[in-house]
């Protein structure tokens, strides 16, 4: 189980839609020659960036969480993407395979020359401590540490749900393989990542996707119905053998929660678009509102996701306008390094709470039961209400999924990445010079020191765990900033976000439009519930343990 999903990721990447602002260059902003004038009086820092005064006559600008860096706040940090992508596992050089093959995961660094005298390239130990040690020791949960933001579970499985539509390591081949050729928010994980898939998906009528009918509500259908492949264990009934577009969604009610809302909501915006052109044929009907839920997703991401795990009082808003002046190339590579980045399994609690049942993983995993048990609207609400882990700092996956970061290490490992700190340096952050700078607990210092042997051989994905967290934080500076420019690259690179798409007859005309710019979290679940549950990705503060949503159908 990978979990995700584009938080700190996402938001350095969601102020640059806030700022519409020419770019300046990076150079130092002259100031007045009196050294006794306050430098910040001339406005240095730009795109939102902090001023400090330093010394007589100096000055830094503070660009954290900006979605620019360089001196004075300028350089946009989608720059630090490559495009067009760079390197794979096959070639650490450029070459036209590693461009033109996208059944590779592209690469920001290349991989440790396999001819180094250390794995690491020339610091640390000649041997690599043990993953299954590592992990005991440095990851595992031995006290449920709850997320100091407020984070919940909705979060958690959306952040899952989201991502499983581009990182899809395709195992058979090798992993270095990906099986998502879209490589961004193509809504593969609802339609199925090849045609195949997709057509026996879909009811091939009014554009809709096949569902089943349970007590009179929607649920994604049956395998034998849809006719895909997924993957379930042998034993499971048929008549729990959901078929939706990502073939391991069977895996968490959670996901199938987040897969049924999505079927609901495109044959909602089939019904839509029927009345608004009648004329249309099941083509064009579904290809549409295919569009509508790729822009209703972005749109989600960015103001609902990104927006709590901000932390900021502002509104965020996605408006792909602000690029368009911009030199931006509307296309997108998953890299290696995204995909190692964000397993976040330590999100996920000790059990599951719901309706007042304490439900624990042996009977939550591969149990679709429950989404029809419960209902949506019972799980979004639990869900909603019940509190994520946090994921920086160490010590915090639950022991039923310890072993996924175990093969995070060890396929890091196969594909040779590079140390932690040389991706420090490649997204512009200082090289920690000791362990205890990085974990700020000796003890822990203390065991990497002597595993490790040197803070310049430690491996990328031990390093983002382990760093200490920020203040009140769900994790650490590092997975923020080099999260951040991959996940505005990711999202803004789409092509509806592009001038040639970013129009209403994209979507249907206005209406269709209106539909992906108004989308929320909540209107997706209330317009595809019966009743409004309390629906966010923070847990409700104490006085509102007991209130429901603040919107009724008809306000929807």
């Amino acid at each position: 189980m990978k979990v995700l999903g584009a938080w700190s990721l996402l938001q350095t990447c969601t102020i640059i839609l806030l700022s519409h602002r020419q770019l300046i260059p990076a150079e130092k902003v002259q100031t007045v020659s009196n050294h006794n004038v306050n430098p910040c009086c001339n406005y240095p820092c730009h795109n939102m960036g902090v001023c400090v005064r330093s010394g007589l006559s100096g000055y830094d600008c503070d660009c954290t969480r900006t979605g620019y860096s360089g001196e004075n706040c300028t350089i946009p940090r989608s720059n630090l993407i490559p495009s067009p992508p760079t390197y794979n596992s096959k070639y650490g050089y450029l070459n036209w395979e590693a461009y033109y093959n996208h059944t590779y995961y592209t690469r920001i660094l290349p991989p440790v020359p396999e001819d180094c005298p250390t794995p690491m390239g020339v610091k640390g130990k000649t041997t690599l401590p043990d993953p299954k040690m590592l992990v005991q020791k440095f990851l595992r949960r031995q006290t449920f540490n709850p997320d100091p933001q407020g984070t919940n579970l909705m979060f958690a499985f959306f952040a899952q749900h989201f991502t499983h539509q581009f990182f899809k390591t395709h195992n058979r081949m090798g992993v270095a393989f990906t099986k998502a050729l879209g490589h961004g928010v193509d809504a593969g994980h609802i339609y199925g990542d090849n045609l195949a898939r997709q057509l026996n998906l879909r009811l091939l009528k009014d554009g809709k996707l096949k569902y089943q009918l349970v007590m009179g509500d929607m649920y994604p259908p049956t395998d034998a119905y849809a006719k895909v492949n997924m993957s379930y264990p042998p034993a499971m009934p048929p008549e729990h053998r959901m078929a939706i577009g990502q073939e391991v969604f069977g895996l968490l009610p959670g996901l199938s929660m987040y897969a049924t809302l999505w079927l609901r909501e495109h044959n909602r915006i089939c019904d839509v678009l029927i009345k608004e052109h009648p004329t249309w044929d099941d083509e064009q009907l579904f290809q549409t509102a295919r569009l509508i839920v790729i822009g209703e997703t972005i749109r989600i991401v960015i103001e609902d996701y990104v927006q709590h795990l901000s932390g900021y009082l502002l509104q965020l808003k996605f408006d792909p306008e602000l690029l368009f002046n911009s030199q931006f190339q509307y296309q997108n590579r998953i890299s290696l390094e995204f995909n190692h980045l964000y397993h976040w399994h330590a999100l996920m609690p000790d059990s599951f709470i719901i309706d007042g049942d304490d439900v624990p993983y042996s009977q939550f995993i591969f149990n679709t039961s429950l989404v029809t048990h419960y209902g949506i609207e019972k799980l979004v609400d639990a869900f909603s209400r019940q509190q994520a882990g946090q994921i920086g700092g160490g010590k915090n996956i639950h022991p039923v999924i310890i072993g996924v970061a175990e093969d995070v290490i060890r396929e890091s490992r196969e594909l040779r990445v590079q140390p932690f700190n040389e991706y420090r340096k490649r997204f512009n952050l200082k090289p920690y010079e000791s362990f205890l700078q990085l974990t700020e607990n000796e003890e822990m210092a203390q065991e990497l020191e002597e595993m490790y042997g040197d803070i310049d051989a430690l491996e990328f994905y031990p390093g983002l765990l382990l760093e200490k967290t920020r203040p009140g934080a769900i994790f650490g500076e590092s997975m923020v900033e080099m999260g951040a420019p991959f996940s505005l690259k990711g999202l803004m690179g789409n092509p509806i976000c592009s001038p040639e798409y970013w129009k209403p007859s994209t979507f249907g005309g206005q209406t269709g439009f209106n539909l992906v710019n108004s989308a929320t979290l909540e209107r997706l679940v209330c317009l595809n519930t019966k009743w409004c549950p309390y629906v966010a990705f923070r847990v409700p503060y104490e006085s509102q343990r007991e209130e429901k949503s603040s919107f009724s159908k008809n306000e929807l």
